[in-house]
């Protein structure tokens, strides 16, 4: 016989994931930026981050969270760079 032990903790991670993922569903805010200004973009990769970072603050102690979060700031961070070169090669409209 053996005894499993950690499943408890284990379990109030989850949960805590699950409740910050909730938190992550649906729109999370709206970042603006100019595709032809370098600091534009870092602030609008900066802001995204932090409105991540804002949601998720209740449960940020946690490992699978802390994972989970960047994971999505990352991703969020290649979407804006994606977008910005998207829009650097669209012709003026000017």
């Amino acid at each position: 016989m053996f005894k499993i032990t950690g499943l408890d903790k284990l379990q109030k991670d989850l949960k805590n994931a699950e409740q910050a993922l909730n938190e992550l569903d649906g729109e999370l805010g709206v970042v603006n930026f100019d595709p032809h200004d370098p600091a534009s973009i870092e602030a609008a990769i900066q802001s995204a981050s932090q409105i991540i970072d804002n949601r998720i603050e209740p449960y940020a102690s946690s490992p699978i969270v802390d994972s989970l979060t960047e994971q999505m700031k990352e991703s969020y961070r290649e979407t804006i760079l994606q977008k910005a070169a998207e829009a650097r090669l669209q012709p003026d409209e000017n």
